[in-house]
């Protein structure tokens, strides 16, 4: 009995054995096939990545890219925001006016660009100088005045050639000058200079008075080299400044001896025009004087004549034999000085004139008081400029712009109170 249930374990234990061999080899045949198609798969995988990375690594033919250069797409642009403003009638001045005076300005326009789109064009302007036209006779002084803004000093420096003129003509001592290159306009520089506003930028800390002075004579050639020396100390006896200065720097002197160098700077080189940007603002009254009768000496000297830019009119009506009244960029009143101080035509000027100190505290003044605000150059009121504070603004004035043209002989005026035909 034990023998037969012996025998049935062995049988059963074998049995197991023999189920256990058959799992385990078609375990090990499963492994094998997964790890094979595994590795199939792989190998499918890896062939389309290969595939795809030859594609991505051949070379793409892509657009050749003009490079424009810089100075080329410069005159592009520049071409394309001064051709619009070139619509007025380009007028040749008579033999007569070429001969009379040493400057004719004709129509002159100053924009600069505030506002430009993708490509660098130009939208939007502010217009510092807008059809300006000023005439300043051999020897004399003719006197711009208005409001801190209205563009006295962008214009003097447009005549000069200093900005790049956005439209207009310019004539000097009988030469057409508009279209100078900067190289050309070396030819004219001995003759026409500027004394700057300010006395203490316009002077450079690194050099000495004498340096200063002699530079513009050594670059253009004024007296031999080894007569420079004693040339600049005689334009400097002249201004009023002493031997010892020439070996002395600006930051040692006052403000009335800067704006004497600054003087001597500009008569060193025998100009026979000079922009006088306001060059007694910064002094004071004695200090005025002494310069203004210095520039009236030379004046008388050497015939030299002057574009007087300043805010003080009593110091205009002192120098000046005309003067021109500027609003906003535009020229609104001009005429011989005795014409514009005792008989002004147009309100702005009468506005300024009224402002000015009467040295007699027993008589009052009517003063004029301009109201609203002073417009914007970058947009600027239509019609007439000054009707949004003329006391004597008619409907008219806001819609059409007023002709500057000449009422009494010499003496011109834009605005409707006059006769536009």
């Amino acid at each position: 009995m034990s023998d037969k249930i012996n025998g049935e374990q062995n049988e059963n234990i074998e049995a197991a054995e023999n189920a256990a061999a058959e799992e385990n080899v078609v375990t090990a045949v499963a492994d094998v096939n997964t790890e094979t198609g595994a590795a199939a798969e792989a190998d499918e995988i890896s062939a389309e990545t290969e595939d795809t990375a030859k594609k991505n690594s051949a070379p793409v033919k892509q657009k050749k890219k003009i490079k424009v250069p810089e100075s080329i797409r410069k005159l592009f642009v520049k071409g394309i925001a001064t051709s619009q403003f070139k619509n007025y009638e380009s007028v040749t001045p008579s033999e007569q006016e070429l001969s009379e005076n040493i400057l004719i300005a004709n129509h002159v326009k100053q924009y600069f660009p505030i506002e430009t789109n993708i490509i660098g064009q130009p939208t939007r302007f502010l217009k510092a100088v807008d059809d300006v036209s000023v005439r300043i006779p051999y020897g004399k002084t003719v006197g711009i005045v208005g409001e801190s803004g209205c563009g006295k000093t962008t214009l003097g420096r447009t005549i000069l050639g200093l900005y790049r003129k956005t439209a207009g003509d310019v004539y000097f001592n009988g030469r057409n000058i508009t279209n100078y290159s900067n190289r050309k306009m070396n030819t004219v520089r001995t003759d026409m200079q500027v004394i700057f506003q300010d006395p203490y930028s316009s002077l450079s800390p690194r050099f000495s008075i004498g340096n200063i002075i002699a530079e513009g004579v050594a670059v253009h050639k004024i007296v031999p080299k080894k007569d420079i020396k004693d040339y600049v100390m005689n334009i400097m006896a002249r201004c009023g400044l002493q031997p010892q200065h020439y070996e002395r720097y600006p930051y040692e002197f006052s403000g009335g001896q800067r704006q004497r160098i600054c003087i001597a700077r500009a008569l060193a080189i025998n100009p026979k025009f000079i922009v006088c940007d306001e060059p007694v603002s910064a002094l004071d009254v004695s200090i005025q004087a002494q310069i203004l009768n210095l520039l009236k000496e030379l004046q008388e000297e050497r015939s030299i004549a002057y574009m007087f830019i300043s805010h003080d009119l009593s110091v205009v009506q002192h120098i000046s034999d005309s003067v021109g009244v500027m609003y906003l960029g535009s020229m609104v009143e001009s005429g011989p000085t005795d014409a514009i101080f005792y008989d002004p035509m147009h309100p702005y000027t009468r506005s300024l004139l009224s402002a000015v100190p009467v040295p007699d505290p027993r008589r009052k003044s009517d003063r004029v008081i301009l109201g609203g605000s002073i417009p914007s150059p970058a947009n600027p009121p239509s019609g007439c400029r000054f009707h949004t504070r003329c006391p004597e603004c008619m409907p008219v004035c806001s819609q059409t712009a007023p002709v500057y043209k000449e009422y009494k002989p010499g003496h011109f005026c834009a605005c409707h109170l006059y006769p536009q035909d």
